[in-house]
């Protein structure tokens, strides 16, 4: 294996964070200012890109920093490495209300195409990129834009949602359609376009925007409730209008035509 092996446990229910056991000489990396807390032998380096690959030359680790960058995240991660002789802990929380996932790469054949938000920490050895779509619809008017991210590698991910986490199984040409600020993550095989809502009273007047994803298996795919962004609009409006509940008016289905809970 390349990546590094992590034992874990997930504490919490509403507020979760990770808290991930090392060994000597075990490095994991996360985003910047997701750690919680550590034991006193975990030592912090700031790093260019995901950390799969810190051997590279300087223009390795600008381009990969430089993929990051492009997915709309920082330039630079933070490794956490157990400098003692004993086992360490180190623990990342989650950003706001939801679930932690632990995804198992080798379980998912090298590759997990995610969000470019969800992704929250790994192993040493994983490599974390974007993903282009292959049709331009997907890129103009998806919730989650042109570019997603890719997990990649033989390791351990974790990814955080907003909400309750259903996680779908897709069979063989199975189609579902689902908001695009809800999909979470998705497995290498399924293939994702972005859809029309027929009907342009129902566009203006569901309050759902004018498009969505659909998703054709085989593969699985995490959905998550409660999209951050959602909740950012819900508190954006109640603070604006003073708690008054503007969805169902026409003004309201109006301004989100196009806004498809991003």
């Amino acid at each position: 294996m390349n990546a590094h092996e992590l034992d874990y446990r997930i504490i919490g229910s509403e507020m979760q964070f990770v808290e991930i056991e090392l060994d000597p000489g075990e490095t994991v990396f996360a985003e910047a200012g997701a750690m919680m807390m550590m034991d006193q032998n975990i030592q912090m380096e700031t790093i260019f890109g995901d950390g799969s690959d810190q051997n590279k030359g300087f223009v390795g680790k600008l381009f990969g920093a430089g993929k990051r960058l492009l997915s709309g995240e920082s330039l630079f991660m933070t490794a956490f490495t157990n400098r003692g002789t004993g086992k360490e802990c180190v623990s990342f929380a989650s950003p706001y209300p939801g679930r932690i996932l632990p995804m198992d790469l080798m379980e998912l054949n090298g590759k997990l195409i995610c969000q470019k938000d969800a992704f929250l920490c790994a192993a040493k050895g994983v490599s974390v990129g974007i993903e282009f779509q292959r049709k331009l619809g997907t890129g103009f008017f998806g919730g989650e834009g042109f570019i997603m991210q890719k997990i990649e590698g033989d390791g351990l991910a974790f990814v955080h949602a907003g909400g309750a986490i259903h996680e779908r199984v897709l069979g063989p040409g199975e189609l579902i359609r689902v908001d695009t600020g809800c999909l979470v993550a998705m497995t290498q095989d399924v293939d994702y376009d972005i859809e029309f809502v027929k009907g342009i009273k129902t566009a203006i007047f569901g309050g759902e925007g004018l498009f969505f994803a659909t998703l054709r298996g085989p593969g699985r795919v995490w959905i998550q409730s409660l999209p951050f962004s959602r909740l950012a609009d819900r508190v954006t409006s109640a603070a604006r209008t003073g708690g008054r509940k503007e969805e169902g008016s026409i003004l309201g289905g109006v301004g989100k035509l196009l806004d498809g809970d991003r």
